[in-house]
């Protein structure tokens, strides 16, 4: 019999004897073929042996031959086919076998749309997703706020992240990538090894900077990771963005220490309001630089420690406030026009509790700004129940209870300074600026807080007494001036005064503006992290300036998950900022983590499965894009890590093929 009788060319197919057998003429344009067989008929080969129907190819006409089932199916193959070539996908042999094996699962998306959505292209190399699995992944992370990518190595998990990374950051709905690993061997353990700490370090890195590669120009990764627009680096050392531990932060009660602050305590945020401590996160020693704004604010930070900061194309453009990292903005701090960098101010005055004052808010302000002395009253020693008063004279300063109070008794108080003293008014072209000047510096350190406190700006300089006579009571000399210079946010009177307010309203208002104006080191110091409840993650440190320390506008993947501790992975996950993207991926099954430790991956699996927008990807050996054995070398350890937890007595050494033939020759022996 010659292969054109149909029983034959059923036996060779499968088919059952007797069976019907069908012909199809299938129709290609000529244009695709070449693209549907490849280059030598490689394609061609891998469909003989995929198909379910006999194939045969004349020119630009495909038979098929089978049972009227198997050739429907193949038709649709082909078809498929057809469709991908003409949309200017190539075809090669990996491709051919996935749209096959999605076709015989029967799913209902079509194998030429998940196989030709691009994500990346350059430089004529397209990066697209391979398999089902893999394009439900990155739909996934257009479609949710964290991702988690689970399955084994050469599933594209990692790779297909970092082509969504670049993606978004092209086009500008990141401004930031963030690539991290759980490096396990790069902490104490590594200290033996020659090199510098980025040494040692670079080989656990080196599979996101060798993706990085493929996806941008070469050229351009070492600019945009100085500037901080691409970051590189192990997970313990990508969160250290960090103050020291004695840096002052505002609280409802006053400044503490940030590490003195625990989970659960509240700091005050950038609408003046107390905000929840979600995160506390020591970071041993760190370098810092202290960073001083034009009217000489200051606090300490770390190298990395962030920043929400604003330019002036930034203003006039409407747009929000970017976050930068400290280390971005050194040596780029001035502009053509000025000073670079504006840093938001309290978008209200700092709301403390009300509590009760001896005598009246503005009554006090007078009595300072005449020169007298702030008056503490209390009840009479001799009669507590009296009600009757003394009056304690203290140094010239503002008590305490005036201080940390309502903003209207803080306001108060100024407005009685100010009506008291002959500071100018002066008509600037922006905010209107008002001079306060004492003698006293302690007075001057509590009139620059309540200044700060109900959001304005103070810039203080001293007015050196050398020259001017000696006099008064006594003969004092005359002390040097603190001379302030006062803005206050718009709206907000400084006077109760009807001259001076008069004087005042016919200023231009606008609100007071803070820039940052150095950057220098301030050598090493134990650092530590916090994370606040707040919606914008600001909140008030040192001379109440803004500061945050969460991640916003970032494009963040934390690959190798699975070897993240489970205190690693919450911190990771609750630095989530705003207009950020998270895709963390891992594999399980490959946990390197020392002594037996619980995998963070797998608490996460287990404690966020079901939240809203976090969605967990699933990927299997039938996704591994890599060679085709490793599908098969996957699959052939899931079966033995299979068997050995169903029969425990089963030892490594049982599996070795040498061993087993050893084995049976022995017991043959003993046999015989």
């Amino acid at each position: 019999m010659s292969d054109d009788d149909p029983d034959v060319s059923a036996a060779k197919r499968g088919t059952p004897p007797g069976r019907p057998v069908v012909t199809s003429n299938v129709e290609v344009p000529s244009e695709v073929v070449f693209g549907l067989l490849g280059a030598s008929d490689v394609n061609l080969r891998t469909l003989e042996q995929l198909l379910p129907a006999d194939i045969h190819v004349r020119g630009d006409q495909i038979t098929l031959r089978g049972t009227a089932a198997d050739v429907a199916a193949s038709e649709r193959v082909i078809a498929e086919l057809v469709d991908l070539v003409g949309r200017g996908t190539p075809l090669t042999p990996d491709l051919v076998r996935h749209s096959v094996s999605m076709l015989s699962e029967g799913v209902s998306e079509s194998p030429a749309d998940v196989l030709s959505l691009d994500i990346l292209s350059r430089r004529g190399k397209t990066i697209r997703p391979k398999t089902l699995n893999q394009k439900k992944y990155v739909d996934a992370i257009d479609d949710n706020t964290i991702v988690f990518g689970l399955g084994p190595a050469g599933t594209g998990k990692t790779y297909l992240a970092m082509a969504k990374a670049v993606q978004a950051l092209q086009a500008k709905d990141v401004t930031r990538i963030i690539l991290t690993r759980p490096a396990v061997e790069a902490g104490e353990r590594l200290g033996f090894l020659p090199g510098t700490l980025s040494e040692k370090i670079d080989p656990y890195l080196r599979p996101l900077y060798d993706a990085l590669h493929d996806m941008m120009d070469p050229e351009s990764i070492p600019k945009l990771m100085a500037a901080g627009v691409i970051e590189v680096a192990p997970l313990a050392y990508m969160r250290g963005r960090a103050q020291p531990v004695s840096t002052p932060v505002l609280t409802p009660s006053g400044f503490r220490p940030i590490g003195e602050l625990r989970v659960g305590d509240e700091v005050i945020g950038s609408d003046g309001r107390p905000t929840e401590v979600l995160g506390v996160y020591p970071q041993g020693f760190k370098d810092i630089v202290r960073v001083t704004t034009q009217d000489g604010s200051t606090t300490l930070c770390s190298t990395d420690h962030l920043w929400s900061v604003y330019t002036r194309s930034d203003r006039h453009s409407g747009a929000g406030p970017r976050v930068l990292e400290t280390k971005e903005m050194i040596g780029n701090l001035r502009a053509a026009h000025g000073l670079r960098y504006e840093l938001p101010l309290l978008s209200a005055p700092v709301d403390f509790a009300s509590q009760p004052v001896p005598l009246d808010p503005y009554a006090l302000g007078l009595r300072l700004g005449a020169g007298g002395t702030a008056a503490q009253t209390t009840p009479s020693s001799t009669d507590p129940g009296s009600g009757e008063a003394s009056e304690t004279a203290i140094s010239e300063s503002i008590p305490r209870q005036y201080l940390f109070n309502t903003a209207d008794v803080r306001l108060a108080v100024l407005q009685g300074l100010m009506d008291t003293d002959d500071g100018l008014v002066i008509a600037a072209a922006r905010t209107p600026l008002v001079q306060y000047t004492t003698v006293s510096d302690r007075l001057a350190d509590d009139v620059t807080f309540l200044v700060q406190s109900l959001g304005g700006v103070v810039s203080r300089r001293i007015r050196v007494a050398e020259g001017r006579a000696a006099g008064g009571a006594g003969g004092r000399a005359v002390a040097d001036d603190h001379v302030l210079d006062i803005r206050l946010p718009a709206g907000m009177m400084p006077f109760r005064s009807v001259g001076k307010i008069a004087e005042y309203a016919v200023t231009e208002s606008d609100q007071p503006e803070r820039y940052i104006e150095s950057i220098e080191s301030a050598g090493t110091d134990e650092a530590v992290c916090i994370r606040v409840a707040a919606a914008d993650s600001l909140y008030v440190t040192e001379d109440f300036l803004l500061t945050h320390n969460t991640l916003n506008d970032a494009f963040i993947i934390l690959d190798e998950a699975q070897n993240t501790t489970g205190e690693q992975m919450k911190m990771f996950l609750t630095r989530l900022g705003f207009g950020s993207k998270v895709v963390v991926t891992g594999d399980v099954t490959q946990v390197d983590l020392p002594g037996g430790a619980q995998s963070g991956l797998v608490a996460a699996s287990r404690i966020l499965e079901g939240i809203d927008d976090i969605h967990f990807s699933i990927l299997t050996s039938a996704d591994v894009v890599r060679h085709r054995l490793v599908a098969d070398i996957v699959d052939a350890y899931g079966r033995a890590e299979e068997a050995e937890r169903a029969n425990p007595r089963l030892r490594d050494t049982d599996r070795l093929p040498g061993n087993r033939a050893a084995r049976r020759a022995g017991n043959h022996g003993r046999r015989s």
